[in-house]
C-alpha cells in the first residue's frame, strides 16, 4: 500500500492542475486577509475591477474574459449582486442583460485600492522585481497552452498507452 501511495503523492507533487490551485489557493488568502477590512474578498474585487470599463458586460463577455466557467461566475456574482455593489442592465440585444457597477460598488473598489497595493507590495517585494515579472510571463504562457485547443468531450482527449 505505501508504494502506491508514494506513487499517487508523486503524481500531486508533479501535477500542474495540483499545484497551480494550492498556490492560488494560498495567494487567495493572502489578498483577502489585505482586503478584509473593505468587506470584500479578493476574487469579488476582481469581478468588480472587470466591471470598471464597460456600461454593461453581458455574462459570455465576463466568463470568456475571465477564463471562468458561465455557472462559477453567476456563482460569484450573486453576492456581490446582493450586496448591492453590482446590478444588472437591459442592453442593446433586449435578449441579455449586461452587469454594471453600481456607486456602492465603486465605492468598495475605492475602499480596496489601497489595501489591494499593499498586498501586491507584499508580494512583489518579497519575490523581486525581475522574479515577479517573469512568474507572470510564465503563468500567461501556460494560461494561453492550456487553454488551446479546448476539447469539447473526455472522449476526445487522446490519451498515451500506459
Amino acid at each position: 500500500m505505501s508504494q502506491n501511495s508514494t506513487y499517487y503523492q508523486n503524481i500531486n507533487a508533479q501535477d500542474c492542475c495540483f499545484n497551480l490551485r494550492k498556490v492560488t489557493r494560498a495567494v487567495t488568502q493572502f489578498y483577502d486577509r489585505h482586503l478584509e477590512s473593505a468587506d470584500i474578498r479578493s476574487t469579488q474585487f476582481t469581478l468588480l475591477l472587470t466591471l470598471t470599463s464597460a456600461s454593461g458586460k453581458t455574462l459570455t463577455e465576463m466568463a470568456e474574459g475571465l477564463v471562468m466557467d458561465r455557472t462559477t461566475l453567476t456563482r460569484n456574482l450573486k453576492p456581490i449582486e446582493k450586496a448591492g455593489f453590482i446590478t444588472t442592465v437591459k442592453l442593446s440585444d433586449r435578449r441579455t442583460k449586461g452587469y454594471v457597477l453600481t456607486e456602492k460598488g465603486r465605492q468598495a473598489i475605492e475602499k480596496g485600492i489601497p489595501l489591494w497595493k499593499k498586498a501586491q507590495q507584499q508580494i512583489v517585494g518579497q519575490l523581486g522585481e525581475p522574479r515577479y515579472a517573469r512568474l507572470l510571463e510564465e503563468l500567461n504562457f501556460v494560461r494561453s497552452h492550456a487553454n488551446m485547443p479546448k476539447v469539447a468531450r473526455t472522449k476526445d482527449i487522446n490519451l498515451p498507452p500506459e
